[in-house]
């Protein structure tokens, strides 16, 4: 790639031109894979947050189950992993990208069975363990499915439709399996809710098993499923046993320090909040002087990282604070938005009607215009009507906590929420897109994307007690401010420029 090329696709205020179309083949691909990625989701946030309120844990420990959804922020750890090595049979077979796929929806479909043989909630460690599991394996697909994309659809007018693609698959598939799972536990139980999205989950391996082989594969495609099939069983039991110690370590040192249902953790989130910034501010004049060859730069671990600040220097810090107010609101109003609906009275079926078609047309429609809008206008001029939008979409809770129960009135509030997080969620992904170096797509796409969820779910665990000091009211009334706060970053977002060596 030349440098002219590197630099285009990292200036975030060009405005793009639709040069070549985007195959019909790869939207209806990215549409399975969001597809793939968004049936798991609400399984382990928004439907574990009601069912756990309908056993009666309490509001701050569904908010710290929040915290849950922290791993996909911290997907760069093991990201590097799926750019470098390959899974034995399907990568082999498939291709890098798809083997991982491949182990990812087994992962997916394993945790969720867990969950239902543990809906009844007896333990919350073991309901834990298992919603980790599921939140690891369906992040380690969007690792792959991010990175593919990123590598098959490089540049701007390409990314607007694909992206697009993948996220009314995405959408299409939280707002199936959140409004599915819902109805199907007020009519039967929760273990046949997660058995059924379980299932359903599990249909698009058979597609990608069907898939051409790679065109280097020599294998038969009976001996490498096979292969994969007992390969991945060991990688299954084996993150099973390191999610199981690492949290019953997590565990002990929280009850060691006191922290129940009653403390109120969010100062202390608040300054761990800090604790990444200041860290970045520290490495990087040193990271500033690495020269091409230096161990920081060439190291598997580090390189892909440390280029990143490398390129932006200290505007990074600027990209860095953009990226972790711009879904703030989302994340926020995400968990607690529901059992905030249930107990205004009404039923789980009535909110899981309100999330399927109604929010799946809404979602759709902000995702068909934010794809649309990132090929035609300024990248500024798109962030900033998103982060509108969204943040209309977080106010419209507070106008229904004050309104008589109405599921037309259910319906609006919850369209509005769609279409914000549909169109700001699209805008979003096409711009941390093009701040990534194709040298590094996967680990720097991975590392972009979680530390733009790091501090929004940070916080997230502690909207419980956040709620309990300051009401529903002020709790949404503040999502949705802090989503508009990141509209001041836009001058000096669309002014920035990254740094390209002269031998890239």
């Amino acid at each position: 790639m030349t440098i002219s090329a590197v630099a285009e696709a990292n200036f975030p205020d060009v405005v793009p031109a639709i040069d070549r179309p985007v195959p019909i083949s790869g939207m209806l691909l990215y549409g399975l894979l969001g597809f793939s990625a968004g049936l798991p989701f609400y399984m382990f946030s928004t439907v574990l947050a009601l069912r756990l309120q309908a056993h009666g844990t309490a509001l701050a420990v569904i908010g710290f189950f929040t915290w849950v959804q922290l791993l996909p922020t911290f997907k760069f750890v093991w990201a590097p992993l799926l750019d470098r090595y390959h899974v034995p049979g399907f990568s082999r077979f498939w291709g890098k990208r798809s083997g991982w796929i491949m182990l990812a929806q087994l992962g997916i479909f394993t945790a969720m069975v867990a969950m239902a043989w543990t809906a009844a909630d007896a333990s919350l460690a073991l309901t834990a363990l298992f919603a980790v599991l599921l939140a690891f394996w369906t992040t380690t697909l969007e690792i792959a499915a991010d990175a593919w994309r990123i590598e098959l659809y490089p540049t701007q007018d390409e990314q607007g439709p694909i992206v697009a693609a993948n996220l009314w698959g995405y959408r299409s598939a939280m707002v199936a399996a959140g409004s599915g799972a819902l109805i199907l536990a007020d009519a039967a139980s929760w273990e046949i809710a997660y058995l059924a999205i379980a299932i359903v989950a599990f249909l698009p391996f058979p597609i990608l098993a069907a898939m051409k082989p790679a065109p280097d594969s020599d294998d038969r495609r009976g001996v490498a499923l096979m292969t994969g099939l007992l390969a991945s069983g060991s990688i299954l039991f084996g993150a099973c046993a390191v999610a199981a110690g690492t949290g019953w370590v997590v565990l002990a040192l929280a009850e060691k320090a006191g922290i129940s249902a009653a403390t109120n953790v969010t100062p202390w989130v608040l300054g761990l909040c800090m604790v990444p910034f200041l860290a970045m501010a520290a490495a990087l004049p040193k990271i500033r002087r690495a020269s091409p060859d230096s161990r920081l730069r060439t190291s598997i671990a580090l390189g892909p990282y440390v280029d990143f600040f490398w390129r932006y220097g200290f505007a990074a810090l600027v990209l860095m604070g953009f990226v972790s107010l711009y879904r703030m609101g989302d994340v926020l109003a995400l968990n607690l938005s529901k059992p905030m609906i249930k107990e205004l009275g009404y039923s789980l079926t009535q909110i899981g009607r309100a999330d399927s078609i109604v929010a799946l047309l809404a979602s759709m429609a902000g995702v068909a215009l934010g794809g649309w809008l990132v090929t035609r206008w300024r990248m500024g001029w798109t962030l900033a009507l998103g982060a509108v939008v969204a943040a209309i979409g977080n106010f419209g809770f507070v106008w229904l906590r004050h309104l008589p129960v109405s599921e037309p009135v259910l319906y609006i509030a919850t369209a509005c929420d769609q279409f914000g997080n549909g169109m700001a969620g699209a805008v979003f992904v096409v711009y941390l897109s093009l701040l990534v170096n194709p040298r590094y797509p996967g680990a720097q796409y991975a590392f972009l994307t979680g530390f733009a969820f790091l501090l929004p779910r940070l916080l997230a665990g502690a909207g419980g007690t956040m709620v309990g000091a300051i009401g529903y009211d002020g709790f949404f009334l503040l999502s949705g401010t802090l989503s508009l706060a990141a509209i001041a970053f836009l001058p000096a977002l669309t002014r920035i420029r990254p740094r390209v060596e002269e031998t890239a």
